[in-house]
Parts: C-alpha cells; sequence; structure tokens
C-alpha cells in the first residue's frame, strides 16, 4: 500500500534531487536516462515507509543507483552497435563544479569515456566509492550484491581507471586561455595557430551517432586535426554556411568547451583533454543532434558531489 507523502517528503527529495542526478548521470553518461532513474527514484520514495528510513540521503542515493545500474545493463547491446565513436551526452556546468577539480575531473567528458570501458557493475561500483564516497558496505547494499564483490569490482575498476585516465592537468586559466585562442584560430581559419595549440599526437573522437556525417575512426596527428578544425569558417557543415555559424565559448562538463550552433539549433559541442604543457591532446565533438538536447535547453547543471 502506497504510503501519503507530504509536503515535507518532496522537500527532502528535492532537497536531495542534484546529488541523485550528479550520480545517475555518472553512471549513465545521459542526460534522458539519469532524469528517468531521478524520476523512478521519486516513485519508489513516494512508495516506500518513510518512517522508516534514518537517513534519507543515503537512502535515496542506493535507489537512484540501483536503478541507474538496472538501466546502464538495458542499454550495452545498444551502445555497442553505436554507429561510430560513443560519447557521453554534454552537460553545462557552473564555475563552482570547474574550482574543484576532483569534481570538475569525476564528470569530465576524459573520465566518463573512461568509465564507458567499464562493465556496469565496476562502473557504478567506481561511481559510488571514488567519486561519493560510499563504504563498500553501502554500495553493496545499493547493488545487490556481496560486499566481497563490491571489493573485487572496485578493486578492478580503480586499476582499470588509473592505467587509462589523462594523466596530465594544465591549470584552469591554462586551460581556458587555451581554448580561446584554439576557439579564435578555428573560426578564423588560422592553421599555424592551432598547430601550435595541439600536441604532436593529438587525437580527435567525432559522435555523430550515423544522424549526421561525422568521422566514423579517430582522426590523429596534429596537422590532420587542425586542418580538420581551420575549415570551420570555410565549408558549410551540417547546411549551415559558415557566416551564420556561431560558436560560443563555455563551461561543459566541467571545463571549457565550444557549443556550435546555426539558426534555432544547437550544431556541435567540443570539449578538451590538456597535457603538462597545456596543449590539446585530446578532443571530443559530439554533434549527434539526440545528444544535444541539454546543451540546447541552456539548463546549468549542478553535479558537485556532497
Amino acid at each position: 500500500m502506497t504510503q501519503p507523502y507530504s509536503d515535507r517528503d518532496q522537500q527532502v527529495f528535492n532537497q536531495h534531487r542534484n546529488l541523485l542526478f550528479s550520480v545517475a548521470y555518472r553512471i549513465l553518461g545521459t542526460v534522458a536516462d539519469a532524469e528517468d532513474a531521478v524520476q523512478e527514484a521519486w516513485i519508489k520514495w513516494s512508495a516506500a515507509d518513510r518512517s522508516q528510513v534514518a537517513e534519507p540521503k543515503a537512502y535515496l542515493a542506493r535507489i537512484v543507483s540501483n536503478l541507474a545500474l538496472q538501466r546502464l545493463r538495458s542499454t550495452q547491446h545498444q551502445r555497442e552497435t553505436y554507429v561510430g565513436p560513443w560519447l557521453p551526452e554534454p552537460i553545462l556546468t557552473s564555475g563552482d563544479t570547474a574550482d574543484d577539480v576532483t569534481n570538475a575531473e569525476s564528470v569530465s567528458t576524459a573520465m566518463l569515456v573512461v568509465l564507458e570501458t567499464l562493465s556496469p557493475l565496476e562502473r557504478a561500483v567506481f561511481v559510488l566509492k571514488e567519486v561519493f564516497g560510499f563504504s563498500h558496505a553501502e554500495i553493496a547494499e545499493a547493488v545487490e550484491r556481496s560486499e566481497s564483490a563490491v571489493r573485487q569490482a572496485a578493486h578492478r575498476a580503480r586499476e582499470h581507471v588509473r592505467a587509462r585516465r589523462p594523466r596530465f592537468t594544465a591549470d584552469r586559466s591554462r586551460q581556458r586561455d587555451v581554448t580561446e585562442r584554439f576557439l579564435a584560430a578555428a573560426t578564423g581559419g588560422d592553421i599555424n595557430t592551432l598547430m601550435e595549440l595541439l600536441s604532436p599526437d593529438v587525437t580527435l573522437w567525432t559522435d555523430g551517432g550515423g544522424k549526421v556525417r561525422q568521422a566514423l575512426r579517430p582522426v590523429v596527428g596534429a596537422e590532420t586535426v587542425a586542418a580538420w578544425f581551420a575549415a570551420i569558417g570555410e565549408v558549410t557543415y551540417q547546411g549551415v554556411e559558415p557566416a551564420d555559424m556561431n560558436a560560443a565559448l563555455v563551461e561543459i562538463n566541467g571545463g571549457p568547451g565550444v557549443v556550435f550552433s546555426g539558426p534555432g539549433r544547437v550544431i556541435a559541442t567540443v570539449t578538451f583533454d590538456f597535457d603538462a604543457d597545456g596543449r590539446i591532446f585530446t578532443i571530443h565533438n559530439i554533434a549527434n543532434p539526440d545528444k544535444l538536447q541539454a546543451i540546447a535547453d541552456g539548463t546549468t547543471r549542478d553535479v558537485r558531489t556532497p
């Protein structure tokens, strides 16, 4: 029997809504699925005997984690058969996220790409343990596994992420400066400046999802990548003439990024990883229109960890 809920119950849930989205988004890497998981968590919270819940925050986090894990498993085949590289959905974040290095890294495109290579269980365990600081016992309850299984999954995930996460982080002001210069050079067709800003072995990953024309394999090397972006001011892209293309510097997933837009629509986002010298060594370009809705909505997400 569903227990009637009060304004207080609604208030408690809303108090933790950002946390729930933050957990679900890091586990899933997609906005709509994360929001659906949060909505399902509300339904379960509404039906629960809340008088028996000692710690609503931990209780709700466990619910949304389990829901996100189930949803991630159900989408595995869809991601494995995706056309071209699968990249996470970008979100607009606030300066508060970027100011905390740990927060910014945990929600960065680069980290979400690494998490995508984990099994669903490892991903959920890693997010809950390493990002949100849950105990192994709490995670075991959330993902419905034994504590020993969770410890093993946590160890595997930690080693996997350590081996693959970017090892260099230029300071935030340097990152923003390089991004601004990159944007000016790309829109101005300045290939020489682009070459200066790119690491010699830079890699460009593009996600069009088969919906728009993009490279189906990574584009490697400063010369090739520089030529790719220098063409922005010269060629029609997705039916948008260069004169009608707008580019804006914004914060995406905890770091500086660029949003390209045309009349009435967002066309693509670009985010960067930087080496120790502040040069760009990885670029993630997301152009699948299905993944740009959260950017088009203009909603800034608070995905800071508590």
